[in-house]
């Protein structure tokens, strides 16, 4: 008996130092996560990446479409236009936070 509290009781703590110290490191990784985003550069290669992606399905669309024609579904059809009006300025959402 005496063993198995021992045992429980050292579950016990190592179960508090182990959640403190883990909570410690997320904190840490959250941190450098959200240095890491801010970070002109990056913010900067995310754009240019979602900007050549939307360059890029839109010129995929109109191949598909010039061999496919009218076959296109109206779903994808409507998807593409509204992508392509969305940023019409060169500008969008993309990195911005609600704070």
């Amino acid at each position: 008996m005496r063993y198995r509290l021992t045992f429980i009781a050292g579950m016990a703590l190592g179960y508090v130092l182990g959640t403190r110290a883990g909570r410690e490191r997320y904190e840490q990784l959250k941190k450098s996560a959200r240095q890491f985003a801010q970070n002109p550069a990056v913010r900067n290669t995310c754009e240019t990446a979602a900007h050549s992606g939307r360059e890029f399905a839109g010129k995929a669309y109109h191949a598909v479409e010039d061999k496919v024609g009218d076959k296109v579904p109206a779903s994808v059809a409507d998807r593409v236009r509204s992508l392509r009006g969305r940023g019409a300025n060169g500008e969008d959402d993309w990195g911005t936070t609600n704070t």
